[in-house]
């Protein structure tokens, strides 16, 4: 018998967060990979930063300015970013967003 899984609904799990806010919530850690959920409320950031393992970045929902290092890019729903370890990085919330984020070991 294969072992057990973990099944989610990402949109149910994802609050509405209080204006100036951002929210962040882990749905799993476990085998090599640590998921979290983040939103944003407009206007939102996270200032540059980097992370100690490689990461990727899923946007569900809203429109963000993404900084990849030196280069920026928009995060509309369904942008994907891998990144590795030590890359400096930013989001900033334009409206409301959910992302999905996966830090690897």
């Amino acid at each position: 018998m294969p072992g057990s899984y973990t099944y989610l609904t990402l949109t149910d799990l994802i609050p509405e967060v209080p204006p100036d806010s951002i929210l962040s919530r882990t749905i799993f850690s476990g085998d090599g990979v640590k998921a979290v959920l983040f939103s944003f409320a407009p206007g939102t950031a996270l200032s540059e930063h980097t992370a100690a393992r490689p990461a990727i970045l899923h946007f569900l929902a809203g429109e963000a300015d993404l900084t990849l290092g030196q280069d920026a890019h928009p995060a509309v729903p369904g942008a994907w970013i891998h990144m590795p370890a030590g890359l400096p990085h930013s989001v900033e919330a334009r409206t409301a967003v959910r992302m999905l984020l996966l830090l690897f070991e």
